[in-house]
């Protein structure tokens, strides 16, 4: 018999944008509407301060108030999982307790960038930041943005420690990854969309979706019809799904870029990017808002997203 799936945040969490306002300067009460929003329309998760949060970006001050702010918005209803990798252990215990502090439930933690540190090196960086905290880490296994792999031995290794409970997989390795499923507790969340059915087919415990921004309960839908047997309507959900993932995430932009247009288009809070990126033109986000209205004719709003819902309907300011 399989072994449930460990599911130590949910299934479906959001890699949420870090909305700003107009000034660029962090927008709280955009973020409490949002993060509200997304848990409405079923997210079981946030994922704050990452990579589509702008995290390289950001100030400490800024993601410790970001995490505050989610918190006091999604009570209990939802996970909430900071993001505190940096290039410096130091740096990156710091930010872990400022976040623990800050009410973050879990904390993600990418592989140390550019010093491209060795397997043994990386292993006692994520003992060292779990030794370090009270709440559990979800490692963020993205070799192409790091230039390190977090190689599945390694993972094996690391899985011992009872705060290591997490994997954010964007590694493009299914065979790797689903020997470390098979062989460890790790839950492991999809961290690239076209991949999400594939590793949950093979035991993952859900995503941590960028597109989900956008389109929440459609990213859901998959693993719902997965779970009650209906491989074939995932399947078929998932295709739906694929028109508006390649605009959001394989359109020569970052997802953030992206994000934030499709959101300022249909009416959430977002605001702009800071620099170094720079906005989406008016033709990708006609396309990225055509592609989502597509997918608006298959997922209307549903009841639980109350009167503010702007998902997959039409799109309301929230000004």
């Amino acid at each position: 018999m399989p072994r449930p799936r460990p599911r130590p945040f949910g299934r479906a969490l959001c890699a949420m944008i870090t909305p700003f306002t107009a000034d660029g300067g962090p927008d709280l009460d955009g973020a409490q509407k949002l993060a509200s929003h997304l848990v409405a329309e079923g997210c079981d998760g946030l994922v704050l301060n990452g990579t589509t949060g702008e995290s390289p970006t950001t100030t400490d001050a800024e993601k410790t108030a970001l995490v505050r702010a989610v918190r006091e918005a999604v009570g209990d209803r939802a996970a909430v999982v900071a993001g505190v990798g940096s290039a410096s252990t130091r740096h990156t215990v710091e930010l872990g307790r400022a976040a623990e502090d800050a009410g973050a439930d879990g904390l993600l933690v990418v592989t140390p960038y550019y010093s491209r540190p060795p397997q043994a090196a990386l292993a006692a960086h994520f003992r060292q930041v779990a030794d370090a905290v009270g709440v559990p880490l979800m490692l963020y296994d993205i070799p192409g943005r790091t230039g390190t792999r977090i190689d599945p031995d390694t993972l094996m290794r690391v899985s011992a420690h009872p705060q290591i409970v997490a994997v954010k997989d964007c590694a493009y390795d299914l065979l790797g990854s689903s020997k470390v499923i098979a062989r460890t507790s790790l839950a492991y969340y999809s961290g690239c969309e076209e991949t999400n059915l594939p590793l949950y087919a093979v035991g993952a415990a859900g995503f941590v979706s960028t597109v989900a921004n956008a389109a929440p309960r459609a990213m859901r839908a998959v693993l719902d019809a997965f779970d009650a047997g209906g491989t074939a309507e995932a399947t078929a959900l998932n295709q739906l799904t694929l028109p508006l993932t390649e605009l959001m995430m394989t359109s020569g932009l970052p997802g953030t870029v992206t994000a934030k247009a499709l959101l300022g288009a249909i009416g959430l809070p977002a605001g702009p990017v800071r620099e170094p990126l720079q906005p989406a033109d008016r033709e990708t986000a006609g396309g990225l808002l055509a592609a989502y209205e597509e997918l608006a004719r298959l997922y209307p709003p549903g009841p639980q997203a109350g009167p503010d819902a702007a998902l997959l309907g039409p799109a309301q300011s929230w000004t």
